[in-house]
């Protein structure tokens, strides 16, 4: 007989049970017994009417009941048995007229036939649930019961080595049916045979794991042959891992093995240990060897290699730590090396955390407080007179490293005085409308006059030094360390003096990685010693690490597209507005940046100033928590697009000029990972409201495109201090380049203020102005961290650069 999912689905329909019951109700029905008729013909007799019925009313004509039959056995279904209703088949025997019929699963004792039964069996058949059967037990031939067809199911597709069918006849076995005999041994036997498939197909990763989860569930099922199985494989994927050099991952792999299973029980284990130690003491005895002809930097890394090796390798972390106390050496991995060092950027990272190493600045912020950064004076002390009316600088040049010691008070004043002229080509306007005078009360001793009470005059005096300074060359450092070697991957910087100690860190070698994943890879294999800027879920990945520390900058950084040509559309607000609207910020940083992951401080802002931690964090007082960051309006941008076309059709009709062509929008972005993913984010979005956009990579260590090389560009900004960095980043000469009235207006204002609270509502009327006039398009604020081993010491917490306290960094 055939079947189809038709006659399935109707079979279990009330109405065709229904027609039953009516019928009988026409022919005077009752319970029919078979149990005294010699054959079972006679039964499919008493009940034709009935089972017509029930055929014409509950199935379409071309299906056929299959729910009982006169001859034969049920069709094979395969997976579709499972779609089908629990029940057990009775066959009966040739003598009493054969067949067959499904019926709900029988209440017998130990689901069994009896060994001696005696009367009959009542029975129901699927499907005709009112009509109760009896049949006498000597009629039946036997019963094939529910939970021994899925057995054979799931045994006959294991040796097919079809386990994607078997599975789901064994996932029913062991939820339904967990305590049956021989469920264990037949769920056993399929990890067994699956592991065994697996492998034959190369896929060694995942027969390991079957096979483990195998030893787990049955321990002693087949031991010696998973045990063998298991050292096999292990055997394979240590030689894979080995070939490709990653050793750290098998070492992780051996020690977890040999933790769960012993050596004893997996020969391989005592294979590769054996194996490794070998490769060990071969890089100990390089890394001795380039240890005495004073080649440091290889021994060092030979040194490393040895211990990732072998972790327990007789003397090798004593080898790292004379290295390191002959040479101290520290390894970088940046997604960017610096080109320009420039300690005060705030729209390149990598320019502004080497230029710390290279350079000192007048004034260094060292960190957040209540109000405001938190400043050092380079050369000395500060004193701010109580009506903050008059700013006071000591220079203690006796307590300074060289060259700094060399610094001599009128040329300080003479930088400041410089500062404040406008024809000065380091003229700082900000610092222009605070300063009124600035005088010597000493040889050492500077004061600055203010035309107003300034509430941190000292951020405006972040100047970077050079050797100029002191009588040497422009461009001199000036820092702890200089620039020595440079690579396309590498930079050397080594150190610029006599050390103060044996233990200070003499070379800082920073490592450029093609990813913020592959920094995490050679951070953990011991090729990097810190990282300088992670993603958050790699920062979450390597928190759970014993040897690593990861620690969190406590000033997030704010990222945003600047408008950096003259494209007649980017420079209209409204077309700005456009673009905004067909960004879905909050879709690419939880998805795309974030990994799906929640990462305190990371958020969708609103305008150009970092938002804080949270509402209440005072590191946000220039952002103004009522302005709402525009939502993802795909509609509502292209309607912009098109108002803004016909403002500029009317414009060019008044002037009796042609109306400017619509050309491919560039986008450019710095060369890393993180600001690559969000650019092409970004790209695909517009492009999907009709703009045609070309993306621009920027050379490595550039963070701003040449002249009519693009239209836009993607820049993560330090806007730490908002008093000073708003002039920075809008200001006509500033990264924005903005001529906006308003914007200008804003930041004059902003720079009269005289009190916090005036700077507070002035930064709040501006944050206002850019949320309208967009000369900068924001996306979201984003909270760095990086990581380093913990065996280094003085590397500091709350830094807001890592090489801040660089000169203090030690190895334990």
């Amino acid at each position: 007989m055939t079947t189809s999912a038709a006659s399935k689905k109707y079979n279990r329909r009330p109405l065709g049970i229904i027609m039953v019951l009516l019928m009988q109700l026409i022919f005077d029905a009752r319970p029919i017994r078979v149990s005294g008729l010699p054959t079972r013909k006679k039964w499919i007799a008493a009940n034709a009417w009935s089972l017509f019925c029930l055929a014409l009313f509950t199935t379409p004509l071309q299906a056929q009941i299959v729910n009982y039959a006169d001859s034969g056995v049920p069709d094979p279904v395969g997976l579709e048995l499972l779609q089908e209703e629990p029940h057990d088949l009775i066959f009966f025997t040739e003598e009493s007229g054969g067949g067959w019929v499904k019926t709900p699963l029988l209440d017998l004792p130990g689901r069994r036939m009896p060994s001696n039964p005696e009367g009959g069996l009542l029975f129901e058949v699927l499907g005709i649930e009112t009509q109760k059967l009896t049949a006498k037990w000597e009629d039946i031939e036997r019963i094939d019961f529910w939970e021994k067809r899925l057995e054979r199911e799931t045994a006959d597709l294991i040796a097919k080595q079809d386990f994607k069918g078997a599975y789901p006849f064994l996932a029913v076995l062991i939820r339904d049916y967990p305590e049956r005999p021989g469920i264990k041994e037949l769920r056993a036997e399929y990890l067994l045979q699956d592991s065994v498939y697996r492998a034959r197909q190369g896929d060694f990763k995942a027969t390991l794991a079957t096979l483990e989860e195998l030893h787990r569930f049955a321990p002693e099922y087949k031991k010696d042959v998973v045990l063998r199985a298991l050292s096999g494989v292990t055997d394979r994927l240590m030689k894979k891992l080995v070939d490709d050099e990653q050793f750290t991952l098998a070492q992780q792999m051996l020690a977890r093995l040999e933790k769960e299973y012993g050596a004893r029980q997996l020969t391989s284990i005592t294979k590769w240990n054996d194996s490794f130690l070998a490769m060990a003491m071969e890089k100990r005895k390089e890394a001795l060897a380039a240890k005495d002809r004073e080649d440091y930097r290889a021994a060092r890394l030979l040194a490393r290699e040895s211990v990732e090796l072998s972790p327990g390798i007789e003397g090798g972390q004593l080898l790292v730590r004379e290295i390191d106390t002959i040479y101290p050496l520290v390894r970088v991995g940046v997604l960017q090396t610096a080109t320009v060092l420039d300690p005060t950027r705030i729209d390149n990272w990598a320019s502004r955390r080497s230029g710390r190493l290279v350079y000192r600045t007048l004034f260094e912020m060292k960190g957040a407080g209540p109000e405001g950064g938190e400043y050092d004076f380079v050369f000395g002390d500060t004193e701010m007179t109580p009506d903050r009316m008059q700013l006071d600088l000591d220079l203690q040049p006796e307590k300074l490293p060289p060259p700094l010691d060399q610094v001599r008070g009128f040329y300080l004043a003479d930088v400041l005085a410089a500062r404040a002229q406008r024809t000065s080509p380091t003229y700082f306007p900000a610092w222009a409308a605070a300063v009124d005078a600035i005088g010597l009360s000493g040889p050492q001793r500077i004061e600055c006059l203010l035309r107003r009470p300034h509430v941190l005059p000292t951020c405006l005096l972040q100047v970077p030094i050079d050797g100029e300074w002191f009588g040497g060359k422009p461009g001199e450092p000036t820092g702890t360390y200089r620039r020595d070697v440079v690579t396309d991957d590498t930079v050397r910087y080594v150190l610029a003096r006599e050390p103060d100690s044996p233990q200070q860190i003499k070379e800082i070698v920073e490592v450029r990685t093609e990813s913020a994943s592959d920094g995490v890879t050679m951070l953990l294999k011991g090729e990097l010693d810190m990282l300088d800027q992670l993603f958050p879920a790699d920062a979450i990945q390597l928190s759970r690490s014993d040897d690593i520390r990861v620690e969190k900058y406590p000033l997030p950084t704010v990222h945003m597209l600047i408008p950096c040509s003259d494209h007649p559309f980017v420079a209209e607000s409204t077309f700005r507005r456009a673009l905004l609207y067909a960004i879905n910020r909050q879709d690419i940083l939880q998805g795309e940046l974030l990994q799906g992951m929640e990462f305190p401080g990371c958020q969708v802002v609103s305008g150009p100033f970092p938002a804080g931690m949270d509402p209440n964090d005072p590191l946000g007082y220039a952002y103004d928590q009522e302005i709402l960051a525009r939502g993802y309006e795909p509609r509502l941008s292209q309607l912009l697009m098109t108002m803004n076309e016909n403002q500029m059709k009317s414009e060019a009709e008044r002037k009796k000029d042609e109306v400017p062509e619509m050309k491919p929008i560039r986008l450019a972005f710095p060369s890393d990972n993180l600001s690559r993913v969000a650019c092409e984010a970004i790209s695909t979005q517009w492009k999907l409201v009709g703009l045609e956009v070309e993306l621009v990579e920027l050379p490595v260590g550039r963070t701003f495109p040449d002249a009519d090389t693009a239209d836009l560009v993607y820049v993560a900004a330090a806007i730490w201090e908002p008093i000073i960095d708003a002039r920075r980043l809008l200001g006509p000469s500033g990264l924005a380049g903005s001529t906006d009235q308003l914007v200008g207006l804003g930041l004059r204002r902003l720079e009269e203020a005289r009190n916090w609270r005036e700077v507070r509502d002035q930064l709040l009327v501006l944050h206002g102005i850019t949320h309208h006039e967009l000369p900068v398009i924001p996306l979201w604020q984003m909270v760095d961290s990086y990581a380093y081993r913990r065996s280094l010491r003085g590397v500091g917490r709350d830094i807001v650069s890592l090489y801040q306290d660089a000169d203090k960094w030690r190895w334990q």
